[in-house]
């Protein structure tokens, strides 16, 4: 076991401090921080809901299922997961900078690639390599967090940075769909390239080494290779990696699912399924503002209760709106809970779970490959129940927002999952 992992849990108060050997950044640097590492840690939703309006156009103009469409958020998503793997211990050996930027460059050919792919075969082909370069932003960000602050500080931080990677669910979708008035589906991925472009210049520019030559670790592929033993082997970590992989599996869900049920089962069009996709965002940011702010007084595991009981509530209440026939907006309702819920229980369990640990890159990847892995699970199963029914995405979302709940009520070991 990683020798981090057999620490005492530190108390809230204790945890406010930086990690030892990082200095705080001031006020100044402290925003340049936010908005740099928000926006890298956007990957996810900026590679996966830029291009959900255009799924059912994209499927006419390739000549293909709807199922082999979902295929290709699956392809980027297990690319998000599996890149972590290799961007998250790298940086823990070779500092932050150098693999993020090369991610990020990486990020932008891959782009491109999708934008011209011929056929559905070459464009899951580089959407999986886009996933696999894009995860650098993913895992280095929450990193990098854990290089500046720890406990209740790190869970504000992450708060504060769904205040800009949420309007990426936001924004991307309303961006996709304007695009399809003038374009088809390959000028989003043109964007993205784009964006990955601005990306890599603003990190480049602004975004300093945290991890001191003195603090990284050595010992190669072996010492990884144990680093990730001690995680699975870390029953507090693992209770917190998993639950909080099924909250984000049950969003995935609805990520997969919801331009078809939206707009082929209750007849939105693409324009209105992206208000409502943004809607659903914004409570998202709403209730991770609030968490910022709840935080002062209460502690990330209380808050991940209330978030992991959000969800889970969505969850009945949207299984019950559909085989009940309550209509659309019983099911938007629902919904919205169910991802609004991310805003609490996102960046409590990830503060939770990274908490006194000095391998901040090998966990944050151990992390995200539990999420996106049981989220690349939600996506194919959504899919088996074809585009003209929302009852599979209903238990789908139903079935992983409850089991985020028992997770985190019978495998987290007691009186531990209190403290920080």
């Amino acid at each position: 076991m990683n020798p981090a992992s057999a620490r005492p849990a530190r108390t809230v108060a204790a945890s406010a401090a930086s990690p030892a050997g990082s200095a705080a950044p001031g006020p100044g640097r402290r925003l340049r921080l936010i908005v740099v590492l928000g926006a890298l840690s956007a990957f996810g939703p900026l590679s996966l809901d830029m291009y959900l309006p255009a799924l059912p156009a994209l499927a006419g103009d390739l000549g293909v299922r709807d199922a082999d469409v979902q295929l290709t958020l699956t392809a980027c998503l297990l690319g998000l997961a599996l890149g972590q793997l290799v961007a998250g211990p790298l940086s823990d050996r070779r500092g932050r900078r150098g693999p993020l930027l090369v991610g990020l460059a990486g990020y932008v050919a891959a782009s491109a690639l999708c934008a011209v792919a011929p056929d559905a075969e070459v464009l899951t082909a580089a959407r999986l390599l886009q996933g696999l370069a894009g995860a650098a932003g993913i895992v280095i960000s929450r990193a990098v967090v854990r290089d500046l602050y720890d406990g209740v500080e790190a869970a504000r931080f992450f708060s504060l940075l769904m205040l800009v990677n949420g309007l990426a669910p936001i924004l991307a979708p309303v961006v996709g769909s304007q695009l399809l008035r003038f374009a088809d589906w390959r000028a989003v991925f043109a964007v993205l390239a784009a964006v990955g472009a601005a990306l890599l210049a603003a990190a480049a520019l602004a975004l300093p080494e945290s991890l001191p030559a003195e603090r990284r670790s050595g010992g190669g592929l072996p010492r990884t290779v144990r680093s990730f033993g001690g995680l699975l082997a870390d029953r507090r970590f693992m209770g917190y990696a998993v639950g909080a992989g099924c909250a984000f599996a049950a969003m995935f869900a609805y990520i997969s699912g919801s331009s078809f049920v939206l707009q082929q089962v209750y007849g939105l069009d693409a324009q209105q399924f992206s208000l409502v996709f943004g809607g659903n965002a914004l409570g998202l940011v709403l209730l991770g503002q609030l968490n910022a702010r709840l935080l002062r007084s209460r502690s990330p595991e209380v808050m991940l209760r209330a978030g992991l009981a959000v969800s889970a509530s969505g969850g009945a209440g949207l299984l019950l709106a559909v085989v009940a026939g309550l209509g659309l907006w019983a099911v938007c309702g629902s919904l919205l809970l169910v991802v609004a819920a991310v805003g609490l229980v996102m960046p409590n369990s990830t503060a939770l779970a990274l908490s006194g640990r000095d391998d901040a890159g090998t966990a944050s990847a151990l992390l995200g490959l539990l999420q996106f892995a049981l989220g690349g699970l939600a996506a194919p199963l959504v899919g088996l129940g074809g585009s003209g029914s929302a009852l599979a995405m209903a238990v789908v979302i139903a079935g992983f927002a409850a089991a985020a709940v028992l997770v985190h009520a019978l495998w987290l070991p007691r009186p531990a999952a209190a403290s920080l």
